[in-house]
């Protein structure tokens, strides 16, 4: 008998200081687990991305977070795809040698990884990324010409046919804050994710094709107690060869239902996983509307404090993603995950309401 395929999304909001999912690819190993245990498995850039680390996974979809808040809500969907043109859009406020670092690097990608990039871009103006922090700590930001950006965008679209867009920005060098050196410690929140998740939303929602974004930063001098969370962002000058890489093969959006036999779309979807203190976004609360299995990991503790449970939202609470992992198989296998426990109850008869 042929089951449809086991599809789950896995979600790390961005900016809120996720434990797991908080710092540079971090997240990756859990995305390898899940990976293996699900026929599909479909996730966002903040899980993907480390800096020069990546890891391909076949049975993956990298979904920019915009995209996947329009997927959950079933306007988008996901068209895979082997190959995407991927247009290269940079900041021209990057300086000329740091500019430098990122073509080479994107001409290593195209050398050594095999990828499809067109010619690239410079921005007609310096997009002045702003960083900014909330209340609750989660970071922010904005850009103050984000015309710039979309007519860069438009031009790799228009002129050289891309069908994914790479930005790379120049972010604000601010070595000397408490905020940063908390971050390469270990702590705290990463303070450009924020910004960075602006700056790709606008291109995805404007075209509806995929974007993710790489920060431009000059180096910072060594730190003998750099955490390890945070040690793939400082191996080199650029954080671009993994957003090239999700790019490359992330799937097309399609709001046509009937124009596609292979896309995948929200009511597909048969298990989320997600923090338990970070549900209150839109992607979750959409697929709380299906019958959609969500997972709610509670030690990858983040910023907010939005759990399922006064949302309305029907969650099974693990401690750790280990355990998430036994519930995602139990739940492939049309296990009640309450049969693997000790205790387990009586059925009760129902009363019966008149009419």
């Amino acid at each position: 008998m042929n089951l449809r395929p086991y599809t789950v999304v896995l979600i790390v909001p961005t900016g809120v200081g996720a434990a797991i999912g908080g710092y540079a690819g971090d997240a990756i190993p859990v995305a390898r687990a899940i990976a293996n245990v699900s026929d599909r498995l479909i996730t966002h850039p903040n899980v993907l991305n480390g800096a020069q680390l990546y890891w391909s996974l076949e049975n993956t979809l990298y979904v920019e977070g915009y995209g996947l808040d329009r997927f959950a809500a079933s306007c988008w969907g996901l068209q895979p795809v082997h190959q995407n043109r991927v247009g290269l859009l940079l900041d021209c406020a990057i300086e000329p040698e740091l500019r430098l670092r990122h073509l080479q690097a994107a001409d290593a990608t195209r050398a050594t990884l095999g990828l499809n990039l067109t010619n690239y871009v410079v921005t007609d103006a310096p997009l002045e990324v702003e960083l900014r922090t909330a209340p609750s700590g989660a970071s922010w930001g904005t850009i103050r010409n984000p015309g710039s950006l979309l007519r860069a965008a438009k031009t790799l679209i228009e002129q050289a046919g891309a069908e994914a867009i790479a930005i790379v920005a120049r972010f604000p060098d601010e070595p000397d804050t408490a905020a940063l050196q908390e971050y390469r410690r270990g702590g705290g929140v990463d303070p450009l994710a924020g910004a960075e998740a602006v700056i790709s939303h606008l291109i995805v929602r404007t075209f509806q094709i995929p974007a993710a974004h790489a920060p431009a930063l000059m180096p910072l001098p060594p730190d003998p107690n750099l955490s390890p969370r945070a040690a793939a962002e400082e191996l080199g000058y650029t954080f671009l060869p993994c957003v090239l890489v999700g790019l490359s093969r992330a799937p097309q959006f399609v709001t046509d239902r009937t124009a596609s036999a292979v896309a995948i779309w929200a009511e597909e979807v048969d298990a989320v996983v997600v923090p338990a203190t970070a549900c209150g976004g839109s992607a979750l609360l959409s697929f709380s509307d299906y019958k959609t299995q969500i997972i709610a990991v509670a030690d990858n503790c983040t910023q907010m404090e939005v759990p399922p449970e006064p949302l309305g939202i029907k969650a099974i609470r693990v401690n750790s993603y280990v355990e998430a992992l036994g519930v995602l198989v139990a739940h492939r296998a049309g296990i009640d995950a309450n049969a693997l426990r000790p205790s387990f109850s009586s059925l009760c008869c129902l009363t019966q309401t008149s009419d």
